[in-house]
């Protein structure tokens, strides 16, 4: 798979995690389930999510003015275990923003582009591709939306299917 097909793979993916989130009742998508210091809830991971697509895309790969500055709400957070009372749309809507933002991007990308170093503004002496940064944004994903599939069931909430293979074209005879 390459880039363009992965992401295809998540935004897909995430049509079926968002209708599940939708079905869910607040007070679960606000319920402390960990225990740490970023993260307390489902919805808190959201906002991670797409917030860290955000950063790694609009601002270190494009140097561009980040998605959650142009949401009032969302201008100022650092982020952290703050999201238990955002509403669900509004998180929903800024993960759409970031996705269409990207979505905007990725036809952009050249091998020229994917080969192009990054130097991380705020991390001196981190330098990175941009084609090892986008691979870093989608497993990122991945990995925290397996982990909120693993908290639904633990509320006993049956999660969408994820996994790749429910998203691979059929192959023909």
């Amino acid at each position: 798979m390459n880039i363009p097909e992965t992401y295809d793979y998540l935004v897909r993916a995430r049509r079926n995690l968002w209708a599940a989130l939708q079905a869910v009742p607040d007070e679960v998508l606000s319920r402390p389930l960990l225990d740490g210091d970023r993260f307390h809830c489902i919805k808190d991971l959201m906002f991670h999510v797409a917030a860290t697509e955000d950063f790694w895309i609009r601002e270190e790969i494009l140097r561009a003015k980040p998605v959650r500055q142009t949401i009032p709400a969302f201008k100022d957070t650092q982020g952290g275990p703050i999201f238990a009372g955002s509403a669900l749309e509004m998180l929903l809507d800024y993960w759409r923003l970031v996705e269409q933002s990207t979505l905007a991007y990725l036809p952009t990308l050249t091998d020229g582009e994917l080969k192009r170093i990054v130097t991380v503004h705020d991390r001196p002496g981190q330098r990175f591709t941009v084609d090892g940064l986008i691979w870093n944004v989608m497993f990122h994903e991945m990995r925290h939306t397996s982990q909120m599939t693993v908290l639904l069931r633990t509320q006993g909430i049956q999660p969408p299917p994820l996994d790749l293979y429910y998203y691979l074209p059929v192959p023909s005879a």
